[in-house]
């Protein structure tokens, strides 16, 4: 702790050199507060060291991960002699900020006002906060006790307590250091379908890059004695990757390396074990933690097989950090009840906006964590959204600040998919008696692109008689969708109209799902906005049951994975909207023969299903033709 006029530690220097940290993505509208990512409205660069004799802040324990944990909580003990309610504590990582200077040392200067300043510098964000005043006895005492939970990202760590709130920041103590006992461990296995239907890629994140460890996976089926090895390929990618601030500002951190290794030739419905691991130079190996997963049945495949579809999740804090109930209240209520589910389902579709980082990459790293219990397990399969992907004139569809200088390289970094170029992230994926066409909406996808012809590919190439159930997924509602920002839009779609329309009628696709807009709502089987079966306009018309020849294809928005919820346009509603919910939860798909499809949306507060409806068919109502859908000409005409 210094005391006026002596020389600062390298951290505290740092701190307020990284107080230079500018107010994080470009503030937005004050009254939209549930919108801005909670970093961002850290002023850091109005903060200064005030460091203070009377104050203290202590972590315990220091050394963490001993038995070789992923993640550990951590209690933070502080005391100041003038509480006030403007108080908070704030992780940083790493705790040595030198490291982030470029290894220069920096001396401090005195303000006009007598007052110990660091020099300007590179500034970072810290990765968590919270107010002091979350203790109950830190307003009547001064001093007060709370914990965090760390995860294991690479670098160790220190806590700074602030006063002046968020507005005004003034560092008046720093923590002593805690780190993991093994910072570059490999850590948050995260699986998805390979390109081939019997390959499996697990992804992992670590500190070793290729020079100083092999990454490989270490794999067996059940009942096999002898486990295989695969090696993994590795990749980063640096401040210059990303386009804008604050990703490449005060919002960036080393993201490690990521490493992809490819499991191939399963057996369908086999179940194998993995472990990660890497083999240092010296032949040493490190190893991250073990996991099973359920090889997928092969395309056709008649057997039980149930699918999860949602978007929208982000970032929840089991720890009380970083002011989320406003930012995405609902991510780990959605979290724990997939892990709960986790023996009822084979695989997730998180349709766009994961991690809702929104330019503060530690909070990748702190995603992954929380799905990992899921993505260890069963497939974790992505699409982009536009938290992800849209940043000004960088080649996206649309233009914008929304991933606010990512520009999809973190989400296509951290995660595979079977995309032939993960920077333009469609893709196809088969699961038995499903087929999944995955589309990219901040890519164009109208008559005449790169995309649109991969989705007519992608359709066209399901063998309807052994895959029945063609789904196409994407971010953003090109279909049919009540919002009120679509409703002022005069269409319920996206600005261009449903472009992809002939293409969802011709291949007859059963169900279209979409993230975006954050609340649920299902159609009937519609085309050119009329039903083709059943009722709509809600008033007790909603149909649970379809049979035979449906004629169009149903649409759902399920963007209810725990961003904040909205509502929809008022007036009547439209007849093609059969049902409507605004509640945490996701979709899923169950299929156990090749004429038989139920679809449930689950509340993730407490597991119960909210709407409900099968699909019965046989073959032939597939072939069946109806407005579009055929040719109109035939030799037989």
């Amino acid at each position: 702790m210094g005391a006026r006029g002596a020389p600062l530690p390298a951290l505290l220097v740092a701190v307020v050199a990284a107080a230079l940290l500018v107010s994080a993505a470009a503030v937005e509208d004050s009254t939209m507060l549930d919108n801005i990512q909670p970093l961002s409205t850290l002023r850091m660069d109005a903060a200064r060291v005030m460091m203070d004799a009377g104050s203290v802040i202590h972590a315990s324990p220091e050394l963490l991960g001993q038995n070789g944990e992923d993640s550990a909580w951590v209690t933070v003990n502080f005391t100041t002699p003038a509480p006030t309610a403007d108080h908070w504590i704030a992780l940083f990582s790493p705790a040595d900020f030198d490291l982030i200077m470029g290894g220069k040392q920096s001396s401090s200067r005195t303000n006009a006002a007598g007052e110990d300043e660091a020099p300007a510098g590179l500034p970072m964000a810290p990765i968590k906060y919270k107010f002091a005043n979350i203790s109950p006895s830190f307003m009547s005492s001064g001093s007060g006790s709370t914990s965090f939970l760390l995860i294991n990202q690479r670098y160790d760590y220190a806590f700074g307590l602030f006063s002046g709130g968020k507005d005004n920041p003034k560092l008046v103590a720093i923590s002593n250091k805690i780190a993991f006992a093994n910072p570059k461990a490999p850590v948050f296995p995260r699986l998805s379908q390979g390109k081939e239907w019997n390959e499996m890629a697990v992804t992992w994140t670590s500190g070793y890059n290729i020079d100083e460890a092999y990454p490989f996976v270490k794999w067996r089926m059940k009942g096999e004695d002898n486990a295989k090895r695969t090696p993994a390929n590795t990749l980063t990618f640096t401040r210059g990757h990303l386009c804008g601030k604050p990703a490449n500002a005060e919002g960036y951190r080393d993201p490690g390396f990521i490493h992809t290794a490819f499991l191939k030739n399963l057996w369908p419905n086999r179940e194998y074990s993995y472990q990660i691991g890497h083999e240092l130079l010296d032949g040493t190996k490190v190893w991250g933690k073990s996991s099973t997963f359920r090889a997928s049945p092969s395309p056709g495949q008649a057997s039980l097989q149930r699918v999860v579809v949602f978007g929208d999740m982000g970032l929840g804090q089991s720890d009380g950090s970083n002011e989320l109930a406003g930012f995405q209240p609902g991510a780990q209520v959605t979290t724990d009840r997939l892990i709960k589910d986790l023996p009822n389902y084979d695989a997730v579709f998180h349709i766009g906006d994961l991690s809702y980082a929104n330019g503060f990459l530690a909070q990748w790293d702190q995603f992954t964590a929380q799905i990992s219990p899921i993505a260890s397990s069963v497939p974790y399969m992505v699409a982009s959204g536009n938290h992800e992907r849209t940043s000004q004139d960088t080649g996206g569809f649309y233009n914008g600040n929304d991933s606010h200088g990512e520009c999809g390289v973190p989400a296509e970094t951290y995660f595979y998919a079977p995309a032939e170029n993960r920077g333009k992230f469609w893709y196809a994926a088969d699961y038995g008696m499903f087929r999944f066409c995955v589309g990219d909406t901040e890519h164009d996808w109208r008559p005449g692109t790169e995309q649109h012809a991969f989705l007519d590919a992608c359709f066209a190439a399901a063998d309807r008689k052994h895959q029945p159930w063609l789904v196409f997924a994407a971010h953003r509602p090109l279909g049919y969708s009540s919002n009120d920002f679509y409703a002022r839009e005069g269409s319920f779609s996206e600005p261009m109209g449903r472009s992809l329309q002939p293409l969802w009628q011709k291949h007859r696709v059963d169900l279209a799902v979409y993230g975006h807009v954050h609340n649920y709502e299902r159609t009937c089987p519609v085309y050119e906005n009329t039903c083709t079966a059943g009722g709509g306009g809600g008033g007790g018309k909603n149909q649970g049951a379809y049979s035979g020849v449906l004629g169009g294809t149903i649409h759902v928005v399920a963007g209810t994975g725990g961003a904040k919820l909205r509502g929809y346009a008022g007036g009547e509603w439209p007849q093609w909207s059969v049902a409507r919910n605004e509640s945490y939860g996701y979709v899923k798909l169950t299929a156990r023969d090749h004429s038989r499809l139920g679809f449930e949306f689950i509340r993730s507060d407490d597991g119960a299903v909210l709407d409900a409806f099968t699909i019965t068919r046989d073959y032939k109502d597939v072939l069946a033709c109806t407005v579009d859908a055929c040719d109109p000409h035939t030799l037989a005409n």
